[in-house]
């Protein structure tokens, strides 16, 4: 028998946020997956971004 699909889980894109501000070359992201039926907004997490050698925030996008 087949699996049945994961219904209300989706795949979300995580993009740095003070890379873009810094001007260096490249972007760090990163994929996920959410349950858009318990979080309707849109993700924020912090992530290890190795271009820029810290930790950072990571918000979601389109």
């Amino acid at each position: 028998m087949a699996k049945k699909s994961k219904g209300n889980r989706i795949q979300v894109i995580l993009e740095c946020t003070e890379h873009k501000t810094s001007g260096m070359p490249g972007m760090s992201r990163y994929i996920t997956t959410k349950n858009k039926k318990n979080t309707t907004e849109r993700m924020e997490l912090k992530k290890y971004n190795s271009v820029l050698k810290k930790v950072t925030v990571h918000k979601e996008i389109k």
